[in-house]
C-alpha cells in the first residue's frame, strides 16, 4: 500500500489552488473548476470543492476550513530560502518561522487560506536526511 494523495475540501477551489501554486512553485493541474492537483514526485495534494462531496455520498461528509488535526507537509531543499521567498512575495500567515526541531527537521509552519496548517521542512540531521533519501 502507498499513500499517494491527500485531498483538501474547500469552498473556494480557485483561491486555494492559486495559494498552493504560489507557495510550492508547482503549477496545478486543473481538471475542472471543482478539482485540481499539485503533483510532486512522491505524492499529490488534491484540492476539491464542496460540490465534489456529492460524488462521495453527500455534502455533509466533510466541512471546508475546519481542519484542526492534520498538517500538510512538504519536503524542501532549503526551508530558510523558501521562507525568505515567501516573506518577500506577500504575506502568509506564519505560525512559526524556520526552527530546528528535536527530531532533526528545520520547519516553517504557516496556514493556507482555509486555515489548514502547512509545514515546509528540510532535514538537518544526518539520520533524518537519510530517512528521506529514496
Amino acid at each position: 500500500m502507498k499513500l499517494v494523495s491527500l485531498r483538501v475540501i474547500t469552498a473556494d477551489t480557485e483561491n486555494l489552488t492559486n495559494f498552493y501554486e504560489k507557495v510550492t512553485g508547482i503549477e496545478a493541474i486543473r481538471y475542472t473548476e471543482d478539482f485540481a492537483e499539485i503533483k510532486t514526485p512522491v505524492a499529490t495534494l488534491a484540492i476539491g470543492s464542496t460540490r465534489t462531496l456529492l460524488l462521495f455520498g453527500g455534502e455533509d461528509i466533510a466541512s471546508p476550513a475546519e481542519n484542526r488535526t492534520a498538517i500538510i507537509e512538504f519536503l524542501v531543499d532549503d526551508v530558510d530560502e523558501v521562507y525568505e521567498r515567501l516573506k518577500n512575495n506577500g504575506s502568509i500567515p506564519v505560525i512559526q518561522e524556520p526552527t530546528t526541531m528535536p527530531w532533526g527537521n528545520r520547519s516553517l509552519l504557516f496556514r493556507d487560506p482555509d486555515g489548514n496548517l502547512v509545514n515546509f521542512f528540510t532535514p538537518v540531521s544526518q539520520e533524518t536526511a537519510d530517512k528521506f533519501r529514496a
